[in-house]
């Protein structure tokens, strides 16, 4: 196996080099995410977290209580607060196809104020400018929170937050540019 490096800094196994249990990884990978893309090609590298990741990103694209503007509100913020280029630039994408105004896009992705007509979008935004910030939650966004999103969106943002918390150190770890496309499988 080459130590040149396939995505960012990080050197990808090719399929028929992995262990079993890195094959089984894979797999789960695959079955879950359909494809191998992102940090996915990095966590493959730990078997037992990607039987984790797989499904818990899986989760974040299908059957959860957020919208797609909602869930691309939250996600652009926290890839662009660890300045990971490859996630913030594919998120910005997805957030301008998810039909939110550009200028709303970039105003997130700089760190300035924005708002949104939407009640549940204006909560989610401002839930994750607090969070990302490590901002105290007052009386007040929780309770516009409760009632916008209920426990059951509340938690999606957070947990989704969480999730490309890892995305984005993973791959501003390995310092993958945006658009790379890593080794072919």
């Amino acid at each position: 196996m080459s130590d040149a490096p396939t995505f960012g800094r990080y050197v990808e196994i090719p399929s028929d080099r992995m262990t079993p249990e890195q094959q089984e990884g894979y797999r789960t990978l695959i079955e879950t995410r359909g494809q191998l893309g992102g940090p996915n090609r990095i966590w493959v590298h730990n078997p037992k977290l990607a039987k984790v990741m797989g499904p818990l990103g899986a989760y974040f694209r299908t059957g959860y209580s957020l919208s797609e503007r909602e869930r691309e509100i939250a996600v652009v913020i926290i890839n662009s607060k660890w300045h990971s280029i490859y996630p913030t630039n594919a998120h910005e994408r997805a957030e301008k196809a998810a039909g939110l105004p550009a200028a709303k896009v970039e105003a997130m992705l700089s760190g300035l104020p924005t708002s949104f007509d939407d009640k549940r979008e204006q909560v989610v935004y401002e839930m994750a400018k607090c969070l990302s910030e490590s901002r105290w939650v007052s009386k007040g966004l929780h309770d516009r929170a409760v009632e916008a999103l209920g426990h059951e969106g509340i938690t999606d943002v957070i947990c989704l937050m969480g999730f490309y918390t890892s995305v984005s150190m993973t791959l501003a770890f390995y310092d993958v540019a945006a658009g790379a496309e890593g080794m072919a499988r």
